[in-house]
């Protein structure tokens, strides 16, 4: 391992996971600042909601990054929040991957699907193994969490021992894959923990988060006593959750169909690395068709309300193989992400509407349990680790504050909570924000990838609540009229007494008066024209609708 001198530093920099949830991309720097290496652990998405319309995928901006000397990317497990901005990120922050066969195999999908499988390095690391990296020593550390394979990292340098938790929990009987290595992590205390950087998704929740092997026994009990079709939704990735749900179909005389590509992307990397292997084959959506309605069931994706998914196909009538209706079931083993209600509760209520009942945790408690650590279970990994610095991370930023104050209660002798571009020192010594550096979050937007602020959201954004006006006509070479004015709305209202029509009409009428206004150089500038065309525009429509809406006006010349 390289050794210290006097001027090396041990940085810890969040870009996209310490105050944002669902999406991480976490840096650790070591050595002199200006010759600092670099590693980077998980490069994840969030998505977009109705405040980024049109935007399906958001990741954070590496800016800072581009450049520097980054021996390596390691990926803790595969949820989207961790590796799913690899595709678009990659290329700007080139350094060879390192994850688990679980979760290589995701990757892999994801790079071919990004046309960059062929350029990049991924290495794929034993359960457990050990990565050197220059002056960082990497060991992956086994933990349990809502899918397979999921793994904390211990990052030894010269300075000391940083455990990162990834995303994580307590589950004694995890149904799929290990407990969480306690004696390692205690080890890890006994040898000291500079610093932990630890989930806090579920720091307000008291308790601990539960067990899949609870789960399990809940929902062979619920799917044991249903008659008729019977369709399971939940999170594709909780490859636990999957193995409990066609266990029980199977103990209930039920064969399995998978409804959705992520259902079967996922059952693919489950099998490659050994899990699954034992249960009977799937049923195309062709063959569970016309398979008897009590000996069948159906896994699904879509459980968050997602338009595209198949629950929602399936709640419109409009998926081609899989029919649900009156007599059948429907179960939701999956939590409500905030935000999603609204699109939860109508995906709900069409199902309702034919005849399926449904079932939640909210009536079946027992049927989902997180796979984040409650309050509890945090408290017992402090014990285990003793760190002497807690940097809370994962969630949005009154989260942090609280976990924070958790580990403080636990008697942790520092803390800091940054912001996404603070730049942590860890040591030598007193932890502190040492410094700010760029950072924020990119879209994709049309298969682009744009800046936050950028131009066309903001218009995006402008129309959807103000609507668009839409202005043509014809100037002569005496910049004279030569031709009806057309004035067309999108997105504008018409009254029922005054069709939009007939406020169009109107409408024109004042651009026709604005332009016959204009005299002289004016009538030779279209700049000026379109400027006093747009001030009309927008004032009339301010009176009419009390909106103030793109108006987009063209000239022709003849």
């Amino acid at each position: 391992m390289t050794k210290k001198n006097q001027n090396d530093e041990l940085v810890f920099l969040p870009l996209g996971g310490s105050n944002e949830v669902g999406m991480n991309l976490n840096a650790y720097g070591f050595g002199p600042a200006h010759d600092r290496k670099w590693i980077i652990v998980d490069v994840g998405v969030t998505f977009g909601d109705q405040s980024t319309p049109g935007v399906d995928v958001i990741v954070p901006d590496p800016t800072f990054l581009e450049g520097e000397n980054i021996l390596g990317i390691v990926l803790t497990h595969a949820h989207e929040d961790h590796i799913g901005a690899l595709g678009w990120l990659w290329p700007r922050i080139q350094a060879p991957l390192y994850a688990t066969p679980f979760t290589a195999f995701l990757i892999r999908e994801k790079l071919r699907d990004a046309g960059i499988y062929e350029d990049v390095e991924l290495i794929e690391a034993p359960l457990g193994s050990t990565v050197d990296l220059g002056p960082f020593e990497v060991t992956y550390v086994t933990i349990t969490h809502s899918i397979a394979e999921p793994n904390g990292l211990a990052i030894k340098t010269p300075l000391g021992t940083v455990l990162h938790t990834g995303d994580w929990k307590i589950d004694n009987d995890p149904v799929v894959g290990e407990r969480t290595d306690v004696d390692f992590i205690q080890k890890l205390g006994d040898e000291g923990v500079l610093a932990m950087v630890c989930d806090s998704t579920n720091v307000f929740v008291d308790g601990v988060a539960g067990s899949e092997g609870e789960v399990k026994v809940k929902l062979a009990e619920l799917i044991q006593g249903l008659k008729g079709r019977v369709a399971v939704g939940c999170f594709a990735s909780n490859v636990a959750r999957m193995d409990s749900v066609i266990r029980a179909a199977e103990a209930a005389g039920r064969r399995v169909a998978l409804a959705g590509r992520s259902m079967h992307r996922i059952t693919a990397a489950a099998k490659s690395v050994g899990m699954l292997n034992d249960i009977k084959p799937f049923l195309s959506e062709q063959e569970a068709k016309i398979w008897p309605a009590d000996e069948i069931l159906y896994l699904c994706t879509g459980s968050q309300g997602e338009a595209r998914a198949a629950l929602s196909r399936v709640a419109e009538g409009t998926h081609p193989f899989v029919k649900l209706g009156q007599g059948d079931h429907c179960i939701f083993s999956s939590r409500v992400i905030p935000g999603n209600e609204l699109s939860i509760g109508r995906l709900q209520d069409k199902m309702a509407e034919r005849g399926i009942r449904i079932y939640t945790e909210k009536d079946h408690p027992g049927i989902h349990v997180s796979g984040h650590p409650c309050r509890d279970e945090l408290r017992q990994m402090y014990q285990w680790a003793r760190p002497q610095i807690a940097v809370p991370t994962h969630g949005m930023r009154r989260h942090l504050i609280e976990h924070g104050n958790l580990a403080k209660d636990m008697q942790v002798p520092e803390t800091v909570t940054p912001r996404n571009g603070d730049m942590v020192r860890l040591a030598p010594g007193p932890a502190a924000i040492i410094d700010e550096v760029p950072s924020g979050r990119l879209f994709v937007d049309g298969g682009m990838l744009v800046e936050e602020g950028g131009e066309a959201l903001r218009e995006r954004k402008h129309a959807a609540s103000n609507g668009i006006l839409i202005v043509s006509f014809a100037l002569d070479k005496r910049g004279r009229i030569a031709s009806d004015i057309d004035v067309r709305g999108i997105g504008l209202p018409g009254d029922v007494d005054r069709p939009l029509g007939d406020v169009l009409d109107d409408m024109a009428e004042r651009v026709e008066n604005t332009v016959r206004g204009l005299k002289g150089e004016a009538l030779e500038d279209e700049m000026v024209i379109e400027q006093a065309v747009s001030r009309t525009l927008k004032k009339a429509s301010q009176q009419i609708w009390d909106r103030r809406p793109i108006v987009e006006t063209v000239v022709l010349r003849l």
